[in-house]
């Protein structure tokens, strides 16, 4: 394999697993502890690691939250296919909170029963409002116009008068770190919300797991279920048991 071939695929591997060793380079690509240093001095180079002992690590790059316009038109396959298995946990008669992420959005379209919905989501409150029998409690506060959704104190203070059956909470990242986010007042916000119901669901698409992002708002112990689009590497899943949290896979 030419090296500029095995750079390419040093870097997927570093894409899947955010660090590799100068051992694992040898293994994968049969061939010499020299070769596989001066692969990394090439990388690096080229500033797409940075060079660890004995290995490298992606460096860390800042998630860039798109715009909630542009994120409602990229409302993928996936997240519809979690939408709809998240939904089918709501009940005749529930009270549930929805986060305002785009992937708990995507139930919206699928929650067409008696239930009350507490959500800080502008969207997701008139997605539901064309639907005859949820009714929907909007939580008021400072307006995030990038993303529409609400937080602040009001919304935090309003939601500690609630007591729910279920929240589904949208995630940036997934991992051991637990779940983290872009911004702090979401976080604060998603965090009450979890703290507000007896069964908390978290929903994201494969491309969260493993991910950590700025702002840790819940621990993974603090999860019951995790429904994503693609069965996770083993030894996620053996995380998500350590913690006691089960997983379902939408198809």
């Amino acid at each position: 394999m030419a090296q500029e071939q095995r750079l390419l695929e040093i870097i997927n591997y570093l894409n899947k697993h955010e660090k590799i060793t100068v051992d694992e380079i040898c293994t994968l690509f049969h061939v010499s502890r020299d070769t596989a240093r001066r692969d990394l001095v090439k990388l690096e180079e080229e500033q797409a690691i940075i060079r660890t002992r004995g290995g490298a690590l992606l460096p860390k790059t800042h998630r860039k939250v798109d715009n909630y316009h542009n994120r409602l038109k990229a409302v993928s396959e996936e997240k519809k296919a979690i939408g709809k298995l998240a939904a089918s946990f709501v009940r005749e008669n529930d009270h549930i909170i929805l986060d305002a992420s785009t992937t708990v959005q995507a139930m919206g379209n699928y929650i067409n029963q008696e239930c009350t919905v507490i959500t800080n989501s502008i969207n997701l409150a008139d997605i539901l409002s064309d639907k005859q029998l949820p009714k929907i409690h909007l939580l008021g506060g400072v307006m995030q116009k990038e993303h529409r959704y609400l937080y602040g104190n009001s919304v935090i203070q309003r939601l500690d008068k609630y007591y729910v059956d279920k929240v589904f909470i949208g995630i940036v990242g997934i991992s051991e770190k637990g779940l983290t986010i872009v911004e702090e007042e979401d976080g604060a916000v998603k965090r009450k919300m979890m703290q507000q119901a007896k069964q908390v669901i978290v929903v994201g698409d494969n491309s969260k797991i493993g991910i950590t992002d700025f702002y840790q708002f819940a621990k993974l112990s603090d999860i019951d279920l995790f429904i994503t689009d693609k069965e996770p590497e083993d030894s996620f899943i053996q995380l998500l048991k350590e913690n006691g949290v089960e997983l379902l896979v939408a198809n």
